[in-house]
């Protein structure tokens, strides 16, 4: 599974109703709100590298409203149950 974290800034008219249609677009396994320079991000979860243009320079740069995005592609993941899932084998 490839991930992707999008980064997108939006014109302020969409700010209301954008996060719901980006959590409806395809590929995007969840959506967020945030404060700072961006207005929202996006994780992209699929499973091809070529994919990832599909979905998010055809798909989420193209919806209504969006005025810029930036994509990183993760190399590795960690989380917090990963680590405790790591330190409990064995018991």
């Amino acid at each position: 599974m490839i991930t992707a974290v999008v980064l997108i800034e939006a014109d302020r008219d969409v700010l209301s109703t954008l996060g719901g249609t980006l959590a409806e677009a395809e590929g995007v396994a969840e959506a967020y709100s945030v404060t700072g320079e961006w207005d929202f991000v996006a994780i992209v979860r699929v499973e091809r590298h070529d994919r990832l243009a599909e979905v998010i320079s055809g798909g989420i740069a193209k919806l209504p409203g969006i005025s810029r995005t930036q994509t990183m592609v993760a190399f590795e993941v960690f989380s917090q149950h990963d680590l405790e899932a790591l330190f409990d084998l064995g018991n």
